[in-house]
């Protein structure tokens, strides 16, 4: 703290007494900043020149309410990065990917995404929101505490009838794993039960059910390939997701009672799709070996 009080004197440090996670902190830190749009942005980022100003320009459409920079890697620098390239897509069973990644294949950023477009999410490390939608939604689910949290947050504002944008004008660079690991047993733990919390919010009736249970078994196969491979933290980690996902159920279906009123207090017109393929990732990726974002969707662009 005392270095960043060295270089920037103006600035103004919030500490917190404990460890709350990327939305736990986010929520506490957001409250004591009166500005009508908040730019969230990473440690691990590097920013470009004039990466700001198109996603104030978007934000000024009425119907948006959060927008990100198209994000490459620093390492590669003519790569997309994992967390978010040109922006969020939710499978058909609720797996999330990205214009230009998916799972572990990376591609090179030839302009292929670089279409401003709706899309289900914005990758938390570099997203800016209006502030009033952000407090209106409710903020971030404290309880997921990291990974997740900025999906199920766009969700909501979906389900309220406003726009998420990528908007490639903009670009940043970003690390990657600089704050947690990617091969980290705690977040694969955090990643599986965290889109399992999502689900559960935001769908209703047999849909969830429906959804919940697919996930039960492709998450059982997930612990099969890890047992085959040697990898038994990871077998641990999905366990303790699924049952942390059980044990949070009645608290779970309280938060979404909340939310839905929330929802339908701001709602501005029906629930947005945008985002939400009708593919599976996890057979096109592995059985078809359709393994980037423009070949998984090539039927629906021929």
């Amino acid at each position: 703290m005392g270095v960043l009080k060295h270089y920037a004197q103006r600035v103004q440090s919030i500490v917190l007494d404990k460890n709350l996670g990327f939305a736990g902190g986010y929520n506490a830190g957001l409250k004591e900043i009166n500005s009508d749009i908040y730019v969230l942005l990473n440690s691990d980022i590097e920013v470009t020149q004039g990466w700001l100003e198109p996603l104030i320009d978007s934000l000024g459409k009425a119907t948006v309410a959060v927008c990100g920079p198209k994000i490459r890697s620093v390492n590669d620098r003519s790569k997309f990065e994992y967390a978010g390239g040109s922006g969020g897509y939710l499978d058909r069973h609720g797996y999330a990917f990205c214009r230009g990644r998916i799972f572990d294949v990376i591609e090179q950023d030839e302009g292929q995404y670089d279409d401003e477009i709706a899309l289900a999410w914005i990758s938390g490390c570099a997203m800016a929101i209006r502030a009033e939608l952000f407090h209106q939604i409710g903020g971030f689910d404290d309880q997921f505490f990291a990974h997740y949290e900025e999906i199920d947050l766009c969700w909501r504002l979906r389900r309220s009838g406003y726009r998420i944008l990528c908007v490639p004008e903009s670009m940043v660079y970003h690390l990657g794993g600089g704050t947690m690991n990617y091969a980290s047993p705690r977040k694969l733990f955090l990643n599986f039960r965290n889109s399992l919390f999502m689900l559960y919010k935001n769908l209703d009736g047999w849909l969830r059910f429906n959804k919940i249970l697919t996930r039960l078994i492709l998450d059982g196969l997930a612990g099969l390939v890890f047992l085959f491979e040697g990898k038994f933290k990871y077998i641990g980690s999905i366990l303790s997701a699924h049952v942390d996902f059980y044990k949070n159920i009645a608290r779970l279906q309280d938060q979404k009672k909340l939310e839905k009123r929330l929802i339908d207090k701001m709602k501005i017109g029906i629930t947005r799709k945008d985002g939400h393929s009708s593919k599976s990732i996890i057979w096109n990726f592995f059985i078809r070996r359709r393994q980037t974002f423009n070949t998984l969707h090539r039927d629906e662009m021929a």
